[in-house]
């Protein structure tokens, strides 16, 4: 049955052109209701993220390499946001791309780039969360701004560089030239890719997937030992004793809040990545607006961290009250202890 939110009539992306796509037509009220949340959603994606870059550009006490690739990560999600949802939101309510066939191709590097981009920074802040509680020592030395600095360059040279090579060789289509053809109209803008890239991209990310759970899964066995060690000794110790313990207190803290936004990344990749799969091996089953869907759950992924971040991060929080009650604007503003212990 044909749920009587959708008009049946027939229409089409671009009415008396030859080889226009069908679209699929919702009711005013859907499409309100639809266009309403997907906005939301996308201007929290942006204000949220740029909270983040600010308090960490902005206040010094916030600049440490952990926070440097934070801030990178809120700049991929912010990205995203801007270049990205817009356009998408008009795709996916509307059914139709009116946005031409180059801009077509242009968007969906985007996509995959600050994808990537997102994912990679995850994987990575997870290796640095891992040798802070780990190995704290050899950390403090060895994980400088330069390496930090050095690592996110190669992040996005990466993530930019794979799919425009990708998308603009054509390789992501190389064996689909009947499907291409199949999905060929005024008004599509579905990517395609065959089934080596598909493959490739599953593996890639179930990758990340285990060495992400299995560092923070370390992480916090070792942080609970080391946490108790420093308790016991606190008890009767000096205020430098006391000053370390509230440090790795704070350590293990940024570790469970950065596990926290891992896991909500697992949650909303898991059923994407799985649909990519069943999608690669049963000639592309999945109706249209149920991979819509999935691809909007990944990108409101990018909205969830400066959510996470303001219920578990005081620092957070303190410094987001100082951008929008306008006291950043104060000289002393950039020097404030944003730590409340």
């Amino acid at each position: 049955m044909v749920s009587s939110a959708v008009q049946t009539e027939k229409s089409y992306c671009f009415e008396n052109v030859t080889g226009s796509c069908i679209r699929i037509t919702y009711s005013l009220t859907v499409q309100g209701i639809l266009y309403g949340f997907l906005v939301l959603g996308t201007m929290v994606t942006i204000g949220g993220n740029l909270m983040v870059i600010i308090s960490i550009t902005h206040f010094k006490q916030l600049h440490s390499p952990t926070n440097i690739l934070l801030a990178s990560l809120a700049t991929a999600d912010f990205l995203l946001g801007l270049t990205v949802l817009p356009f998408s939101s008009v795709r996916s309510v509307d059914s139709c791309w009116y946005f031409g066939d180059e801009f077509c191709q242009f968007h969906s590097c985007l996509d995959t780039a600050f994808g990537i981009a997102s994912i990679s920074h995850l994987f990575l802040i997870s290796i640095d969360r891992y040798c802070a509680i780990i190995h704290p020592l050899i950390y403090q030395t060895k994980f400088t701004f330069t390496v930090a600095i050095f690592l996110i360059s190669f992040i996005w040279i990466t993530a930019v560089g794979f799919p425009f090579c990708l998308v603009y060789s054509k390789a992501n289509i190389e064996g689909l030239e009947e499907q291409v053809l199949a999905v060929s109209c005024i008004g599509n803008c579905q990517p395609l890719f065959n089934e080596k890239w598909r493959i490739i991209s599953f593996v890639a990310f179930f990758l990340a997937f285990f060495v992400m759970v299995g560092n923070y899964a370390k992480i916090f066995l070792v942080a609970k030992k080391q946490l108790k060690m420093i308790e016991n000794i606190s008890v009767k110790s000096d205020k430098k004793h006391e000053r370390h313990f509230k440090v790795t207190k704070r350590e293990r803290k940024a570790a469970k809040t950065l596990g926290i936004a891992v896991g909500a990344f697992v949650v909303c990749w898991l059923p994407f990545f799985i649909d990519v799969v069943i999608d690669t091996f049963c000639n592309y089953i999945t109706p249209s607006h149920v991979f819509d869907a999935l691809l909007w759950i990944t990108y409101f992924k990018s909205a969830l961290n400066p959510l996470i971040y303001s219920f578990f991060y005081p620092w957070f929080r303190k410094a987001l009250g100082l951008i929008l009650t306008c006291k950043i604007a104060r000289s002393d503003c950039a020097t404030i202890n944003l730590y409340l212990e």
